[in-house]
């Protein structure tokens, strides 16, 4: 096994640990509250060199029939560089109505790629929390802390 794939298996790993002991957190505050499930999927590219961005669209779907296309931007830095294109799903925990996923959250970063790019965030806002995995292309690799925003389209000027 090389250096890289065993980083990327260590990553992959932890996020997926970090995630489960997340969702399992706040299992109990779901079922207190009657929340909605919602999941998005969406598209990002972005570029990183100590400093973060990226931005892109998506679209959340909720089991109680709301739905919004929305716009995402995210902002940060880390030990971070590459440049990628991501499309990927996310399920939210905590939500009651679509509106409470509007928002900044603050986010955990991990990325990993060289042509093939994975990411793994892990983000939250209040009570609310989402978890997202995408794959795309890119050359990037880092760990980072950022902002991600996500507003319905509508609001994108």
């Amino acid at each position: 096994m090389t250096i890289e794939k065993y980083h990327r298996a260590c990553l992959v790993l932890i996020l997926a640990a970090a995630i489960t002991l997340m969702l399992n957190a706040t299992s109990g505050w779901a079922h207190e509250r009657e929340d909605t499930a919602c999941r998005m999927t969406f598209s990002m590219e972005g570029w990183s060199a100590l400093y973060q961005t990226a931005s892109g669209y998506g679209t959340i779907s909720c089991t109680n029939g709301q739905r919004s296309r929305v716009w995402l931007k995210m902002k940060g830095g880390g030990l971070t560089a590459g440049k990628y294109r991501l499309h990927g799903k996310g399920d939210f925990t905590g939500v009651r109505r679509l509106p409470d996923v509007y928002g900044t959250y603050a986010a955990t970063d991990a990325h990993a790629g060289v042509v093939r790019s994975a990411n793994a965030q892990i983000m939250t806002k209040g009570t609310v929390s989402l978890a997202i995995a995408s794959k795309g292309r890119g050359i990037d690799l880092g760990v980072g802390f950022s902002g991600f925003t996500i507003e319905p389209a509508a609001r994108k000027r």
